[in-house]
């Protein structure tokens, strides 16, 4: 299991998610090189200026580069500051590096974020030599307990990475987990819809073949046709879709619509209170985008309801024009509800707009509370 698990980390690849270089970046290399230019102006116990040019270059320079080639940073960084040391150790050099080399911890914390697990794994050799070089032959008197916290240092900034990563892998999974959901749950809905009017057309066609015995054959013909059609499509439809299903279930009962969405409207004694108004034309309308619209409304008031602190009241709009159908829900709660974007709820309700070739957003209103809108076009296109 040990040998597994060790494989396992050995064959990890680089996250696919890691930022450009940008402002930050250049901001503190900035920062670090004012640090340094102030220690070697202030401090008077210093090595030689050489040596110190040497080790700023080698510690900022690969900050800018730590992301895309955590390795190679590290290796380049830590190549250099050996030198330094040996060059150090040979001449019998006096003086102390600058403070400001720490900033080398942050290219470890990268290798081990952004690397992949054979660059984390070399990385981590070539910092452990260097540790034990310095440690043990370093021009600078070192002791037990200071050697043992500069393992700890780097060693923590290792973990740190490493956990972040993870946590970041975890909420990713995470987030596709509730796309997964939600299309799961959108493919139900298109087949129970789908599969109710086809099972009317495969009874039709049976019934047609059944009266068309003395009607010419031309007809017979086209109602098996219609029939073999509509059954093979049925049973393809219940095939694919069987394999998005959570549980074996099959119902054929039309899905709820924006009709229903008025039903989710409460009356005075409950908070907090739900009115719902229904404006424009809905005839026409696709069911995936009716029942998409009853979803996103019923979701956006049961997370009012959880996490809109002091609302008392929540109003739903529905719109209806010639190409698209638009659905706003607002609460009167306080700012202080602390309802993040990220959620996962949130994540589904984008992704079925989405699928539907329509958009979403959710954020805090302008004055007060917290805003859900969507629009859907009307045929409700997935993609």
């Amino acid at each position: 299991m040990a040998t597994n698990a060790l494989r396992s980390l050995w064959a990890e690849p680089r996250p696919t998610n890691a930022p450009d270089r940008g402002p930050r970046d250049w901001a503190l290399v900035a920062v670090l090189i004012c640090w340094s230019v102030l220690e070697v102006v202030l401090r008077q116990d210093l090595a030689p200026l050489p040596l110190l040019l040497l080790e700023v270059l080698a510690v900022l320079g690969p900050l800018l580069w730590r992301r895309t080639h955590p390795l190679a940073a590290v290796a380049v960084s830590i190549g250099t500051l050996t030198i330094v040391d040996i060059i150090r150790i040979l001449t019998g050099s006096q003086g102390a590096l600058l403070n400001s080399s720490i900033a080398v911890l942050i290219l470890v914390y990268a290798l081990f974020r952004w690397g992949s697990g054979r660059e984390a794994a070399s990385g981590l050799g070539l910092i452990l030599l260097w540790l034990a070089i310095i440690t043990t032959h370093g021009a600078d008197p070192t002791s037990p307990a200071e050697a043992v916290a500069g393992y700890a240092f780097f060693l923590f900034a290792a973990a740190l990475g490493a956990a972040i990563r993870y946590r970041a892998k975890i909420r990713i999974r995470d987030i596709d987990q509730a796309k997964a959901r939600e299309r799961e749950q959108l493919a139900r809905e298109l087949h129970d819809t789908v599969a109710h009017h086809v099972s009317g057309i495969a009874i039709q066609a049976q019934a047609g073949r059944a009266i068309a015995a003395s009607h010419p054959e031309r007809a017979i013909e086209t109602l098996t046709v219609i029939e073999d059609a509509a059954t093979r499509t049925l049973t393809e439809l219940r095939a694919i879709v069987g394999v998005l299903r959570a549980s074996q279930d099959t119902e054929f009962a039309p899905q709820p619509g924006v009709a229903e969405v008025e039903q989710l409207a409460t009356d005075g004694q409950t908070r907090p209170c739900v009115e719902v108004t229904l404006s424009g034309e809905f005839d026409d309308l696709s069911p995936a985008v009716g029942a998409a619209i009853y979803r996103l409304a019923q979701e956006s008031i049961t997370n009012a309801r959880r996490h809109a602190r002091h609302a008392t009241r929540v109003t739903v709009a529905v719109t209806g024009d010639a190409d698209q159908v638009r659905l706003t829900i607002d609460d009167d709660g306080s700012a202080a509800g602390g309802r993040a974007p990220a959620g996962y709820g949130l994540v589904g309700m984008r992704e079925r707009a989405s699928l539907l070739g329509g958009t979403f957003h959710a954020g805090p209103a302008a004055e007060r509370g917290w805003r859900v809108e969507a629009v859907l076009p009307r045929t409700g296109t997935p993609r």
